[in-house]
């Protein structure tokens, strides 16, 4: 199965990755904040920590060395939470973030693709 996976591109597995730690966040922020009571709080937590687990397995399958992929892993994972934090939460983004975010993008670019002579 692991031989199958390598033909996959890794940008998928750093979509799939991203999503899931952010969901997983999201829901475990949920359960911890929310006057949720018993199995709702329960359930909620074992979602959140599934979808964390998710995460982890997802970027460990990307067919790309670690020290490569965590660069744009970065910058997809401030994309990705910035959705998810409007989807959830209903949040906006504010300038401050915004400028932060584009250099994590920035610097996600750079620590993936620079390639020293």
């Amino acid at each position: 199965m692991l031989k199958m996976l390598q033909s996959v591109h890794p940008i998928f597995f750093l979509i799939v990755a991203t999503t899931m730690e952010a969901l997983g966040d999201a829901v475990v922020r949920k359960a911890i904040l929310e006057p949720h009571q018993g199995l709702v709080r329960l359930g909620l937590m074992a979602l959140g920590g599934a979808l964390l687990l998710g995460y982890g397995t997802a970027l460990n399958l990307a067919p790309v060395e670690f020290s490569r992929v965590a660069g744009l892993y970065i910058a997809t994972l401030f994309v990705v939470w910035q959705l998810v934090n409007f989807i959830m939460f209903r949040g906006l983004p504010s300038a401050p973030i915004l400028a932060g975010g584009a250099l994590i993008m920035v610097g996600g670019l750079i620590v993936t693709f620079w390639r020293p002579a």
